[in-house]
């Protein structure tokens, strides 16, 4: 099938170049010039695991292609539309402006018989007000929303664990929606993937539902991490004994300095301001709390890293080693880790931040930071403090590291290192919510 992918950052790179691997032929759409060309030199914008092989096969196969001209749409079957929805400035809803410009643009390209897809994370209520722009061309519109975790983003796309199907009211186009999806994903539904065809608004509520779900999980344990170091309670422990209830599960019960990245934080806020459109608000108030114990967790790192120095971090120096809001990522969206750094950094240490792939981003954040390699961060250290859980962190020596600074001291904001064996080698070893 030929097809079109509208915006091409995060989602919609690897959407069109998964698409080309699963053997049709896409055209990427974006108005950033230089992403464009480096996109079609097979050349990755974003750190994200096989990627940048995908897009240099995709590339070189002639069957994808990229362009700035919306005019390139013209003749694809399908169209996909993957732009961000960020957080409104001054607000907690989504900012839909870039969704509204992408379906504005494809309009005079589009022929009888054309499917619009949206896979943006959208407030419910937009899949039907779109449509209603779509249906004078003689095109249909359908919502079927991404579920990709960063750093496995190929494989969710290529091979995912469900697909949700948001369809026209009309019956008739609704058979003719599915069909084209169908044929989109035939791959994945040869292999048995479970399939949900809706509505509209279900469709579009299934993402943000499934988000606010995993961030009130997240936020659960984080506050029990509380309870636990006013207790003295072992919260992985604990983690680990409610995990074997079946009802609940061990999966995302890690308490740490909390979630991060482009897609819970806002998208958690945006739910609840959708809510509060629609005179629903007190449905989702708990979203609220949910967000306020997340952005606790990271002034408890900061906390905990003042608490280990004597009561000030003036002046001392500070190993960050992470600064994506999670391991195989570039992303610093929201990022917890590079918070805490800067929050460091603000009460007068001398931060030197690490990471093995977002120092470029950070950078340009946050000029004010110092960066360095893992090793040039450790030399001399006052303190260390591991926030992204990337495994050379996990895996580093604490007797070599014990060789490069000046006081053994480790806060671990992800409870990701052997407790045991920091302390055998002689540092003061805290983390979160932890004895």
């Amino acid at each position: 099938m030929k097809m079109s992918v509208i915006g091409c950052g995060y989602l919609g790179a690897v959407h069109a170049a998964s698409m080309v691997k699963l053997g049709h032929e896409v055209v990427g759409i974006d108005v950033d010039n230089a992403k464009i060309e480096a996109l079609a030199a097979g050349q990755s914008p974003i750190y994200e695991p096989g990627l940048p092989e995908l897009l240099v096969e995709s590339v070189g196969s002639g069957r994808l292609t990229f362009s700035t001209d919306p005019a390139a749409a013209k003749g694809s079957k399908v169209h996909f539309v993957a732009v961000g929805t960020p957080q409104k400035a001054g607000s907690y809803a989504a900012d839909l402006r870039f969704v509204d410009a992408a379906v504005q643009g494809l309009l005079p390209y589009l022929s009888e018989g054309d499917l619009v897809v949206g896979k943006s994370t959208v407030p419910v209520g937009t899949a039907e007000r779109l449509a209603k722009m779509v249906e004078p061309t003689g095109a249909r519109l359908a919502w079927n929303p991404e579920f990709l975790r960063e750093g496995f983003a190929v494989k969710d796309t290529i091979s995912p664990d469900r697909l949700v199907y948001g369809l026209p009211a009309d019956a008739g186009d609704a058979a003719r929606a599915k069909a084209l999806l169908d044929e989109v994903y035939a791959e994945a539904l040869a292999a048995n993937t479970p399939l949900v065809a809706t509505d509209y608004a279900t469709a579009e509520l299934v993402k943000v539902a499934a988000n606010a779900f995993l961030a009130t999980k997240i936020s659960f344990i984080n506050a029990m991490a509380e309870i636990s170091e006013a207790t003295g309670a072992d919260v992985t422990q604990l983690a680990d004994a409610i995990g074997y209830d079946a009802r609940i599960g061990r999966r995302f019960l890690n308490a740490g300095a909390g979630f991060g990245g482009g897609c819970l934080p806002k998208d958690i806020r945006a739910f609840s301001a959708r809510a509060e459109e629609l005179g629903k608000g007190e449905a989702l108030n708990f979203l609220k709390e949910v967000d306020g114990i997340n952005l606790r967790r990271r002034d408890r790192v900061v906390e905990l890293v003042v608490e280990a120095l004597g009561g000030s971090a003036y002046n001392k120096k500070v190993a960050v080693l992470g600064l994506a809001f999670k391991p195989d990522s570039d992303d610093i969206r929201d990022s917890p880790s590079l918070d805490v750094a800067v929050r460091l950094n603000g009460l007068g240490a001398n931060v030197v931040a690490s990471d093995p792939q977002a120092i470029a981003n950070s950078r340009r954040m946050h000029p004010q930071l110092v960066f360095g390699t893992t090793e040039e961060a450790l030399q001399d250290a006052d303190a260390v403090v591991v926030v992204t859980e990337w495994k050379e962190y996990r895996e580093l020596d604490p007797k070599t590291v014990g060789d490069m600074v000046t006081s053994k001291i480790v806060i671990d904001g992800r409870n990701c290192l052997d407790v045991a064996a920091w302390r055998d080698a002689g540092w003061k070893y805290t983390g979160m919510g932890r004895r």
